[in-house]
């Protein structure tokens, strides 16, 4: 197995920290009463960070994620599944 080249994808690891954001911020706003597909939705086009709550450090959480790398892992999960 070591004379075999292996190859390394630092997607998986971005792609998870962008789930855990995602999911930390969807519980957020749904614990204050919100619609959060609507919330993150309207944040991901304007990328106004009033749409995200401020409740359990949401809004600076996702402000940390950029939308570009967002929206791609979005289209390539959405096509593969």
């Amino acid at each position: 197995m070591l004379d075999k080249t292996m190859t390394f994808s630092i997607h998986d690891d971005k792609d998870q920290e962008m789930k855990k954001v995602l999911t930390t911020v969807y519980n957020a706003l749904k614990e204050k009463g919100y619609n959060p597909i609507n919330q993150i939705v309207g944040y991901i086009l304007s990328e106004d960070p009033t749409y995200i709550t401020t409740h359990n450090n949401a809004r600076s959480l996702v402000r940390k994620v950029d939308r570009d790398e967002l929206l791609r892992a979005m289209v390539r999960t959405y096509l593969n599944d």
